[in-house]
């Protein structure tokens, strides 16, 4: 029931994932559309989570005219619209690429990148990653190798929290105490440190040696994960890559990470907003768009950051809280996600975003997270420990535990509102 963890001719990693695929990658975006049971869907990519008032206006457009209407954010702070009528992909092209949300239509499935959402705002980290989002996006789309990427490879900028490190991105950045960077792959131990004004740069190289060792492998790779060698492996091909382009380095032990969100509420210079499973209406996202500066930023964790001029008020916190987003750090809507169900995809089960609302007075507020599944896909499942709620065959659910080091407790649930006795089971 759980997830599979996983990562010129080597010897197979232990903790390598098995991939045989018969088709390339079907990873949707904006020019390519999904045909899900609700409509075609579009999954826009938002380097960094970061955009413009203009860009999310756009969006807005967007979802009102081609969609359903809704916004629905991603674990890797992209926008997926949703409910989109045949014949509009023209249309929705021409709405993005006047935003500036597609700089290259040859990229725009490649253009995965996470960052610290608070990078810059709150002091806490080492250094602001926007310039080096700013330097991996360009460099991404100059990349002609780049193109090659799976729309599920995944670059992440870290300003030294360590909050987007525990999210075993394919690529991590992570700023150093020292002024320089660690590039770790996948959940390798090893790192390699690169000084701070190369580390865009090196990010992409690592990319490129990955693409090299998967056409070696002779199988359809994806992910750092899914290699037939050791993620260690790839990392000495990148340092002597790295050296071929004159970028010094060397080797160094991992930090690691949390993969922790910010908080709801008042920050110092910007306000947080959970958004409950992901999904924003045209009204509370252009509520957003109002209270915002200059920019938004998505962040992986389903929410938002909105960067102020000066100290955040109470006035605008309120007005969030009244368009149904959540302000409160004590929210249980914080513990629990879901991926789209019924009536969404044909392959769900069940419509587990009703079930997860109407189960919401059960969750615990320091209890393991919960995540509503329609099937074993468990698709949108976010990292760390969990419990797993998948909709069985027959109805019901099945639970189970995801924790590191433990092995799997699961029980049965027939009725949702039947959650509490069915998590005590497995979690007391």
């Amino acid at each position: 029931m759980l997830a599979a963890m996983s990562t010129p001719a080597l010897p197979s990693s232990p903790l390598a994932t098995a991939v045989s695929r018969d088709r390339g990658d079907a990873c949707p975006g904006t020019l390519r559309l999904h045909a899900a049971d609700d409509g075609a869907l579009a999954r826009v990519r938002i380097p960094g989570g970061v955009l413009t008032v203009r860009q999310a206006a756009a969006l807005a457009d967007a979802a009102e005219r081609l969609g359903d209407g809704d916004l629905h954010l991603t674990s890797r702070g992209n926008v997926q619209l949703r409910g989109l009528a045949d014949g509009c992909g023209g249309e929705l092209t021409g709405l993005l690429d006047a935003a500036g949300l597609l700089p290259s239509h040859g990229h725009e499935r490649v253009r995965n990148i996470v960052a610290s959402p608070l990078s810059g705002l709150d002091g806490r980290g080492v250094l602001d990653v926007r310039p080096w989002l700013t330097a991996l996006d360009a460099a991404l789309c100059a990349s002609e190798a780049a193109r090659d990427l799976s729309g599920r490879f995944l670059f992440a900028l870290d300003d030294g929290r360590g909050d987007v490190t525990g999210l075993d991105a394919d690529v991590t950045v992570r700023a150093t105490a020292d002024g320089g960077a660690q590039l770790g792959l996948g959940a390798a131990g090893e790192a390699l440190h690169v000084r701070a004004e190369e580390a865009a740069r090196a990010a992409l190289v690592a990319a490129e040696t990955f693409l090299e060792a998967a056409r070696t492998s002779g199988a359809r790779v994806w992910r750092v994960e899914e290699l037939d060698r050791p993620a260690e492996e790839l990392l000495d091909a990148v340092g002597r890559r790295l050296t071929a382009e004159g970028i010094r380095h060397e080797p160094r032990a991992r930090e690691t990470g949390r993969a922790d969100g910010p908080l709801p509420g008042a920050l110092s210079s910007s306000l947080s907003v959970h958004v409950p499973l992901g999904r924003l209406t045209v009204r509370q996202w252009r509520e957003l768009t109002h209270i915002a500066a200059d920019e938004l930023r998505l962040t992986p964790w389903r929410g938002v950051v909105l960067p102020t001029q000066g100290a955040p008020t109470a006035e605008s916190l309120s007005r969030l809280a009244a368009a149904g987003l959540v302000t409160d750090p004590d929210s249980p809507w914080l513990r629990v996600g879901a991926c789209i169900g019924r009536p969404g995809c044909a392959k769900s089960r069940a419509d587990v975003r009703t079930d997860a609302a109407g189960a919401l007075g059960a969750v615990e507020p320091h209890g393991l997270p919960l995540y509503w599944s329609g099937c074993e896909r468990r698709c949108g499942h976010p990292r760390g420990d969990r419990v797993d709620v998948v909709a069985a065959e027959g109805g019901g659910y099945r639970l189970s535990t995801a924790v590191s080091g433990q092995e799997p407790r699961t029980t049965s649930m027939d009725d949702p509102a039947r959650l509490a006795t069915a998590l005590a089971a497995i979690t007391s």
